[in-house]
């Protein structure tokens, strides 16, 4: 008999009974128990919209009508055992919820492995993209209107500019010595590429994600809050407006500026860290010496004001080739061990 080329993971959900369920090979680092797991919304309004679609279409067509935005996709997974608070993940530019997933060559992502040492585990879409839908509206409109200036611009990186901008390398296909991330496994990375449909809201997702994230912690209370790239600036934010972040692990994203006032008022209260991979030095794009550079004076600002922040640099500490998705790193659980640890130090952990 040929053999299957997917093995059987046993997951235990609360006090229900144990199922079988096939997981790509390698995905796992073992039976995963745990007490809940399921998906919701948070955040949203109905607004009236005289476009959300073509009435005269086969699927989904309708005319004026009530539709739903700025809703927040959430997952989550509930530890059988919890031995620590609850995280948040955002996701950044061009990406959903899959960055903390599977990795693209199949093995264990940060949403599991996280779930796996006791965390709740909160893995979000931004709002207005992915799971958690778009405003269909100024699309139509112009269409409709055949108004193309009005158009909104919605953008998709090509995989030379992901390639560069994400340090896989100085150029496509052209990868930096040693890196780590699985560059065999390029086209199931770049499957998950989406647009940042976000800009068909009023907002363009910058005060909207914050909202939801907000909302999202008054409603499974106190958490960290893990942020990646474009997110960095939605952590912040959310910092500003809630005090609910019991810590904040900001991943390669912005970390300012930040007034004397945010500093004082917000930052010196719970545990930040600005968390940084490898090839960041004299890179293209965003990802590099500004932010970088950026992250490294807030830091500061926070411990010169009495706050709890540290700027960690994974080469400066023996750990090279990361790139900025280093949640899909071949050392990916490495990286996520010493942000526990972190966690650990400043006392978020049960």
């Amino acid at each position: 008999m040929k053999k299957s080329p997917f093995r059987y993971v046993i997951l235990a959900v609360g006090f229900a009974a144990v199922v079988a369920t096939p997981v790509i090979a390698g995905s796992l680092g073992g039976p995963l128990e745990l007490a809940d797991e399921g998906t919701f919304f948070v955040g949203g309004r109905s607004i009236f919209s005289e476009h959300p679609g073509d009435p005269g279409s086969r699927v989904g067509g309708a005319g004026a009508g009530n539709i739903m935005i700025e809703q927040m996709y959430v997952q989550y997974r509930i530890p059988k055992v919890v031995s620590a608070p609850p995280i948040v993940m955002v996701h950044g530019s061009t990406h959903t919820g899959a960055t903390f997933e599977t990795t693209p060559d199949g093995r264990e992502g940060w949403a599991t492995y996280f779930a796996r040492k006791g965390y709740p585990v909160y893995v979000v879409d931004h709002v207005g993209r992915g799971r958690s839908g778009f405003d269909p509206t100024p699309v139509n409109r112009a269409i409709v209107q055949s108004d193309v200036k009005s158009l909104p611009q919605i953008s998709l990186p090509t995989r030379e500019r992901a390639w560069q901008s994400f340090h896989f390398g100085p150029e496509y296909p052209q990868a930096y010595p040693g890196t780590q991330f699985p560059v065999e496994a390029t086209e199931q990375y770049l499957a998950q590429l989406v647009p940042n449909t976000e800009v068909t809201l009023a907002g363009q997702g910058i005060k909207e994600t914050p909202n939801a994230l907000v909302a999202l912690l008054d409603k499974i209370g106190p958490a960290i809050l893990m942020v990646h790239s474009q997110a960095g600036g939605y952590g912040l934010e959310v910092v500003r407006q809630s005090d609910k972040v019991r810590a904040l692990v900001d991943i390669e994203g912005s970390c300012g500026p930040l007034s004397a006032d945010d500093v004082s008022k917000r930052f010196v209260k719970q545990p930040m860290l600005s968390f940084w991979g490898d090839n960041t030095v004299g890179a293209l794009g965003p990802n590099s010496d500004t932010r970088r550079n950026g992250c490294i004076a807030t830091v500061d600002a926070i411990k010169a004001a009495g706050g709890n922040a540290k700027f960690f640099l994974l080469p400066d500490n023996g750990i090279k080739g990361n790139t900025h998705m280093m949640m899909f790193d071949k050392n990916n659980l490495q990286v996520a061990d010493i942000i526990m640890k972190w966690l650990g130090e400043v006392g978020d952990r049960k």
